[in-house]
C-alpha cells in the first residue's frame, strides 16, 4: 500500500468507526434501542461530528504515520483528538436549538470511550500486521559524532516507513586523509567534500548534515551536481532555528529543510488553470495587434510571417517554440547558431519595434496552452546552447525541472545579455520560492519591462 492510499484509508476508516462508536454509545445509553426522538439529533450532527473528529486526527498527526508510527505516539494522539471532538460535540448539542436538544449527553461521553479503542485499535492492529510502501528514504549523515551515530540509530528504527541509512560522511577530513571504515555499525562512505558523488553512486535522496561544516559549499555541490538530486536537512543550532522553521522530526530529533525542488500540487494546478485561462483571453484581445504585426512583417520581408524552432523543455524534451518572424530568412544559414546581439544586422525592418515591444512573443500563447511552455519560467534554450551551458555551468541541468517560461525573473531582473551563470541564479532563485504572488509580480514587472522597451535587442 503506498504513501496515499494509506492516507485515504485512514480517513475513510476513522470517519466510519467514529460513527460506529455513536452508535454503540446510543445503544449502550438506551437499553438496546435507537430511540428516533434522542438518535434523530445525532443524524442531524453526524457529518459534522465526522468532519471534526477527523479533523482532530489530523491535527495531531494521525495521517502522518512518521509521527505516529508508535504505540505510544498513536494513543497519545487519538485520546487528543478524540477529546477535542468529544467536548465540540458537546458544545454543538447544547448550543444547536431545539434540533439538537434530545442528543443524549451521557451518549456523548460513551462514544469518547468507544472512540478511543476503536481509533487507537485499528491503528495498533495496521502496525503489527499490514505493510506501508512508503516513498524511500535513502539518507547520508553527515557526520561521524555520537550525535550523528544515534541519529542514524533512529532513522534505522524507521525501516518500515522505507528509511534506510546508505552511510556515514566524515565531515572533519580533507582528500587523502584517512577515513575509518566505520563507525557505530555504520560504514564511513568518505569525506565531505566527495558527497556529491558518494550521494549518486549509493542512490541517496536525503543529506542529513548534524556536524558543522562548509554548508554553503556543500549545499551547492549537491543542488548543482548533475549525478545527485537530493534533499538537504540540518540538525539546526539555535542560528537555524531563528532564521527558519523545523520542517520534519525523526524520533526527537528535529530537522530542518533547506532545499526545496518541490511545490506544492495545489500551487501546480492552480498555475496551470491560470496560465491556460489568461492565455485564451490574451489571445483574443492580442489579435489585433497580431494582425497589424503579421501586415508588417510581410510588408518589411515578405512571407513567412510565423517562425518557429526546436526548443529545450522541462525534463529537456524538446518543443517547437512559436514566434512571429523578425530576422530575414534563414538568418543562421552562414553564421550557424548565434544568440542575437545588439544592432543585429539580420534583423528585419520594423523588427527592431517587435523585438523591443516583445510584440513577437506572442505567438507563444499557443505553447502555454499547449502545455508547453507557462507565463512565468526560466526562458527556453536551443539545444545546440543547452549543451555548451550545460558543459561550461554547473547546475544548468537543474533550470529543466520546471517548464520555462515566456517571461521569468532573469528577464525582469537582468538584462538581455545577461552571462548565462547569471540568468541560472535567477532561475534557481524562482524554481525554489515560487509561488502565485511571485508569479503575479513577475509579470506586472514584464509589462512595465515591454512598455518601457527596456532590456530587449
Amino acid at each position: 500500500m503506498s504513501r496515499n492510499r494509506f492516507i485515504v484509508l485512514s480517513i475513510v476508516v476513522d470517519a466510519a468507526l467514529v460513527n460506529v462508536g455513536f452508535v454503540f454509545a446510543f445503544l449502550l445509553r438506551f437499553e438496546g434501542r435507537l430511540p428516533s426522538f434522542n438518535f434523530q439529533a445525532y443524524l442531524v450532527l453526524a457529518p459534522l461530528l465526522t468532519l471534526l473528529y477527523v479533523g482532530g486526527a489530523w491535527t495531531y498527526g494521525l495521517y502522518d504515520p512518521e509521527r505516529a508510527d508508535t504505540a505510544w505516539a498513536v494513543a497519545r494522539g487519538v485520546v487528543a483528538a478524540v477529546t477535542v471532538g468529544t467536548l465540540l460535540t458537546a458544545a454543538i448539542a447544547f448550543f444547536g436549538g431545539a434540533r439538537t436538544a434530545s442528543f443524549a449527553r451521557s451518549a456523548i461521553l460513551f462514544a469518547w470511550a468507544f472512540d478511543l479503542v476503536l481509533l487507537t485499535g485499528w491503528r495498533l492492529a495496521f502496525l503489527r500486521l499490514a505493510r506501508v510502501s512508503w516513498p524511500e528514504q535513502r539518507v547520508l549523515i553527515v557526520g561521524t559524532g555520537t550525535a550523528s551515530v544515534e541519529l542514524a540509530q533512529k532513522v534505522s528504527e524507521r525501516d518500515r516507513w522505507g528509511w534506510t541509512v546508505t552511510g556515514l560522511i566524515d565531515a572533519s577530513t580533507g582528500p587523502g586523509h584517512k577515513l575509518p571504515a566505520e563507525v557505530g555499525g555504520f560504514p564511513v562512505l568518505g569525506g565531505a567534500h566527495d558527497v556529491a558523488r558518494i550521494a549518486a553512486e549509493h542512490r541517496a535522496n536525503r543529506v542529513i548534515v548534524v556536524s558543522p561544516i562548509a554548508l554553503r559549499e556543500l549545499v551547492e555541490s549537491l543542488v548543482l551536481a548533475d549525478e545527485a538530486n537530493v534533499r538537504v536537512d540540518v540538525v539546526p543550532e539555535l542560528y537555524e532555528i531563528f532564521i527558519g522553521t523545523v520542517d520534519a522530526i525523526v524520533g526527537d530529533v528535529p530537522l530542518m529543510e533547506i532545499t526545496h525542488a518541490t511545490v506544492p500540487r495545489y500551487y501546480a494546478a492552480a498555475k496551470r488553470a491560470i496560465d491556460v485561462l489568461v492565455a485564451l483571453v490574451a489571445l483574443v484581445v492580442t489579435s489585433p495587434v497580431l494582425l497589424a504585426a503579421a501586415i508588417a512583417v510581410v510588408a518589411g520581408d515578405g512571407f513567412p510571417v510565423f517562425f518557429s524552432q526546436e526548443r529545450v523543455g522541462r525534463s529537456q524534451r524538446p518543443f517547437r517554440i512559436y514566434k512571429l518572424r523578425t530576422m530575414v530568412k534563414d538568418a543562421e544559414e552562414a553564421c550557424g547558431p548565434v544568440l542575437a546581439a545588439e544592432n543585429d544586422a539580420r534583423i528585419i525592418s520594423g523588427g527592431h519595434f517587435l523585438r523591443r515591444f516583445r510584440i513577437d512573443e506572442i505567438p507563444q500563447l499557443v505553447n502555454i496552452i499547449k502545455g508547453e511552455m507557462s507565463f512565468v519560467g526560466p526562458r527556453p534554450e536551443r539545444s545546440f546552447f543547452v549543451d555548451q551551458y550545460v558543459a561550461e555551468t554547473p547546475g544548468y541541468r537543474e533550470r529543466f525541472n520546471v517548464k520555462p517560461g515566456v517571461t521569468g525573473l532573469a528577464q525582469v531582473s537582468g538584462g538581455y545579455a545577461t552571462t548565462p551563470e547569471r540568468k541560472l541564479k535567477y532561475d534557481l532563485i524562482y524554481m525554489y520560492h515560487q509561488t502565485l504572488a511571485m508569479d503575479a509580480q513577475i509579470v506586472a514587472e514584464t509589462l512595465r519591462v515591454v512598455l518601457t522597451g527596456r532590456g530587449a535587442r
